[in-house]
């Protein structure tokens, strides 16, 4: 059954709200985007009000949780046990760029462990929610990871490190392992959507490095919940405290992970 829980409701009230403003905002970009002067400071408002929101509405339906957003980094509540880790705006360039392809990340961690998340993305109103022990969904639609047991079958998705930012000579190295044995590999700017789509199905894995706790927090639930396997991309357990990430259904990790490691 499908039904969100009241926690669940709350997160997904305060992305839809988020998105009102966000949607507002790109359709503006849309018309502005020739003009080079101003639409990246146009962004960073968009971002800045969205996350403004989002604390608003979290903080007034949870008072006393953490929060720790890409804005304004941790904010310590009276509740020790439970954090908020949000990403008010995943996939910025594209979102810059008028490309429809961007989210909302919300997570609440309770006691180091993430116990419900959501990922939505206002343009193609595709909303993906997962809690712990209770399954993922998009929408109304219960989620499995892909089934594809082979390298040679599976369509993969990772990110590119740009200027300022990354390793690239590993990256490389590890494109050239994977590439050559892969049906395909994508790269769509907002490593949030790509945790989602793995959690659907629509990406058989994931893999990335140097990444924030709030691109990947969700995204960890939403594929374990979808029956996936999340580690870092050396295969250890401290995904959000590395910021990597390998994730496939539990037939791909291990291969996935091997031709990481020969990259090494």
């Amino acid at each position: 059954m499908s039904t969100q829980s009241a926690l669940l409701k709350v997160m997904s009230d305060a992305a839809r709200k988020a998105a009102r403003g966000l949607n507002r905002d790109f359709g503006e970009l849309a018309e502005l985007q020739v003009s080079k002067k101003g639409a990246a400071d146009f962004v960073s408002a968009a971002d800045l009000k969205a996350e403004q929101v989002l604390f608003e509405a979290l903080t007034k339906a949870r008072p006393g949780y953490g929060f720790l957003g890409e804005e304004r980094g941790l904010i310590e509540g009276t509740d020790k046990t439970h954090t908020w880790i949000v990403d008010p705006l995943d996939g910025t360039t594209n979102f810059l760029h008028a490309l429809p392809h961007f989210a909302i990340n919300i997570a609440l961690q309770r006691e180091g462990a993430i116990v419900a998340a959501v990922t939505y993305n206002p343009a193609t109103n595709e909303l993906f929610w997962a809690e712990k022990g209770k399954g993922c969904y998009v929408n109304d639609r219960r989620l499995r990871v892909a089934a594809r047991t082979r390298l040679d079958e599976a369509l993969l998705a990772t990110g590119i490190p740009f200027l300022g930012h990354g390793q690239h000579a590993r990256f490389l190295k590890e494109l050239h392992q994977i590439t050559q044995r892969v049906a395909g590999v994508r790269r769509f700017g907002s490593a949030a959507l790509d945790m989602a789509y793995v959690a659907a199905g629509r990406f058989d894995g994931f893999w990335e490095r140097d990444l924030k706790p709030w691109d990947i927090a969700a995204g960890t639930l939403l594929i374990t919940e979808a029956g996936g396997k999340v580690t870092d991309a050396d295969g250890g357990d401290d995904v959000l405290g590395r910021g990597s990430v390998c994730c496939a259904n539990l037939d791909l990790h291990p291969l996935l992970l091997e031709r990481l490691k020969a990259a090494a």
